[in-house]
């Protein structure tokens, strides 16, 4: 982990996948981040199975919560408005995950805190934003693909139906990555204005967003072409596909390139393959997959493996461990559980070499850090602290 944002205080009031990745990802460039949870359930990300081994904590919160403290406060109560203002104050960010209007029915919207805190940033991450007619539309990762066109792409062929993506590619490249780089945008701005900034995520505009090739080239090239088969990257084209081997087992082929395909078709010895024009042919591609069905995925490798011409193997999960690209890039590392042991989590992707380091928290047990918070960040006393709860505010 790193301390590049070391001094950048972050409430984060979200649940589940999107909010909890993108404030880690904040987390782990050295901001400190403040899980603001409520007193009755918290993130109920915490209790979905599967679970650690011997706990009743969820390996999926494990993933997406390190280097996070974590505090209970009931915002619907008078007390904990109050308790959250005063920590507003003492912020740099908020973001929220909440359907569009809820945090202003709570008294807490932009326009409020800004009154107590003017260089406040806060981000809202949701489903379809703050406006449009869906914006109180509830909606899950699915549902964004769907509307998105991403699900329409998907499938063996356009008379089969669509599949369900194994990855949230809208709560985290539609919603958490953009939330990211809005936060640091607004950080950048406030060092030259001072200003804080309200910043609008839709998980759908996101997504919209990384559909930009696929729009752009059915733009081009008519509307009835925008379908699966269709698309040059999805499918169309002989050098840029999928392809299975004699063992079962798949290999992608990437050779977009003149020159990747040619070396291919060289190594293969089907030069006569080779035209560029020949690339959308349906019996190019029959004749592609006969190759690859005459050997086995790792007596492909060790004939291509070492050739510069874009073909990786298809690996499954349990393969991706132990690939030596991703132990070279310590792409895996261990946390540290009290009652569970060593928990094995995804490390974070951004590399900063000569970057001040900073120490790995595990993530915070519920409520954890709710009295070191009152009594170090707002001078309660052991006696209020107690009075609160008894009063449901914590």
């Amino acid at each position: 982990m790193y301390a590049l944002l070391e001094g950048l205080r972050v409430l984060d009031l979200t649940r589940l996948l999107p909010g909890g990745y993108a404030t880690q990802l904040l987390g782990d460039l050295g901001a400190e981040v403040l899980k603001v949870e409520d007193p009755w359930q918290g993130d109920y990300m915490r209790w979905m199975p599967p679970r650690l081994p011997g706990t009743k904590e969820s390996s999926l919160f494990w993933g997406l919560n390190r280097n996070k403290k974590s505090m209970t406060l009931n915002l619907k109560s008078k007390g904990g408005k109050e308790i959250f203002l005063n920590l507003v104050r003492r912020y740099d960010v908020v973001v929220e995950g909440f359907r569009p209007g809820v945090m202003e029915e709570l008294g807490l919207g932009y326009e409020a805190l800004k009154e107590v805190n003017p260089g406040l940033i806060m981000c809202s991450i949701s489903g379809y934003g703050q406006d449009g007619p869906y914006r109180e539309r509830a909606g899950h990762d699915l549902n964004f693909v769907a509307l998105a066109g991403v699900l329409g792409l998907t499938g063996e062929a356009p008379d089969r139906a669509p599949v369900v993506p194994p990855v949230q590619f809208g709560d985290l490249g539609g919603g958490a990555l953009m939330a990211v780089v809005g936060i640091l945008a607004a950080c950048l701005a406030r060092q030259r204005t001072g200003r804080g900034q309200y910043i609008d995520v839709s998980m759908l505009d996101g997504m919209i967003s990384l559909m930009t090739m696929v729009f752009m080239e059915a733009g081009a090239a008519g509307p009835g072409h925008l379908q699966r088969g269709n698309m040059l990257l999805t499918g169309a084209l002989a050098n840029y596909n999928i392809y299975q081997t004699k063992d079962g087992k798949y290999l992608a082929l990437a050779a977009f390139e003149d020159k990747f395909w040619q070396r291919f078709c060289r190594i293969i010895e089907r030069e006569d393959l080779a035209r560029r024009d020949h690339l959308q042919d349906p019996a190019v591609q029959e004749e592609i997959m006969q190759v690859f069905r005459g050997k086995t995925r790792d007596e492909w490798m060790a004939l291509l493996g070492g050739e510069d011409i874009c073909c990786e193997p298809v690996l499954e999960p349990a393969e991706v461990k132990e690939h030596p690209q991703v132990i070279a890039r310590r792409m895996f590392m261990e946390l540290t559980h009290s009652g569970a042991g060593p928990v094995e989590v995804v490390a974070p992707p951004l590399k900063f070499p000569g970057a001040p380091p900073r120490e790995v928290l595990p993530p915070p047990g519920y409520g954890e850090h709710t009295v070191e918070v009152l009594t170090g960040e707002l001078g309660l006393t052991p006696e209020e602290i107690q009075k609160l709860k008894e009063e449901g505010v914590l």
